[in-house]
């Protein structure tokens, strides 16, 4: 008997496929339907090709054929999403939220997944929100006072595609919001850089705190276990500028390459928020199976 929990992808763009990729590879997740709008899309037609059940209805495909999953990804918009999720709340769909729509409750997997195991709708905030968050709540558990967050991710150009683009503005308060709430510090900024490099870079994030005093040799550690967290399910997660203190900020740098499971490996931007989001699932999963032994 099949065990695996039933998952439906709604979205068939970049973020949706790569996202499609990645549960075939999990023992936890069973993608049992595959959505998107264009029937001739290229995500559309690399699920038929492996075997997965497609619909170009859209959201009406859940509503039409309810029993067919237990939890939605949401890969399509942050507008959509809000539409989306009058749905799916009727239908008492688990949601797991890839835009930044601010609906759900904020999940980074390296800090709170066992928090989220009774919230229906989660939202995975950014890309680099995942890349950030975690390395920014470390250094708020290590250091008395930070006045102040600054994150700069930069991606590759073509690592962004149209929904990324019409969603930068919501990317930005997103990600603020995440680091206000997971550290506590009220005054924070996000910037995002689309670099047109050829050939093209990987994702790079930049955590920047201002303090009074740091307090490297308690924070280095906490990083270090924080990264290797990380990497259980982000495995091209790295840190490449451990905490170092400058002109009255801890500085810290991560690069992230994918895995190239649909998308190539410079799009790390695309795989760390897919990759937290299928381990969000998963934990999930898990413990539903452990409810049922």
């Amino acid at each position: 008997m099949d065990t695996r929990l039933k998952v439906a992808i709604l979205g068939s763009g970049n973020i949706g496929t790569d996202l499609l990729m990645k549960i075939r590879r999990s023992i936890d997740l069973d993608c049992t339907l595959f959505i998107g709008r264009n029937r001739e899309s290229r995500g559309l037609a690399r699920a038929r090709e492996i075997g997965v059940r497609v619909s170009a209805a859209g959201i009406q495909a859940i509503v039409d054929d309810p029993e067919s999953c237990d939890l939605v990804f949401d890969a399509t918009s942050a507008g959509e999403h809000v539409k989306h999720e009058m749905i799916l709340a009727a239908l008492g769909k688990r949601v797991i939220d890839m835009t930044p729509s601010r609906v759900g409750a904020m999940a980074v997997p390296a800090i709170n997944l066992d928090r989220l195991l009774n919230e229906r709708n989660v939202n995975m905030v950014s890309c680099g929100g995942q890349a950030s968050t975690p390395l920014a709540y470390a250094i708020a558990q290590t250091q008395a006072e930070v006045e102040y967050y600054e994150v700069v991710s930069s991606i590759a150009s073509l690592s962004a595609g149209p929904a990324t683009r019409a969603n930068i503005d919501e990317y930005i308060d997103t990600t603020e919001n995440a680091l206000r709430a997971f550290t506590g510090c009220p005054d924070t900024k996000t910037i995002l850089i689309l670099n047109p490099a050829q050939p093209p870079i990987h994702m790079q994030t930049t955590v920047s705190a201002k303090v009074a005093k740091a307090d490297l040799a308690r924070l280095r550690p906490v990083v270090d276990r924080m990264v290797a967290t990380i990497q259980r399910y982000v495995p091209g997660y790295e840190l490449i500028v451990p905490p170092v203190f400058e002109h009255n900020r801890i500085v810290v740098m991560v690069r992230v390459t994918g895995r190239g499971d649909y998308l190539p490996p410079y799009a790390g931007n695309l795989d760390i928020i897919n990759c937290a989001a299928v381990a969000t699932a998963e934990h999930y999963a898990r413990h539903l199976a452990a409810g049922k032994r």
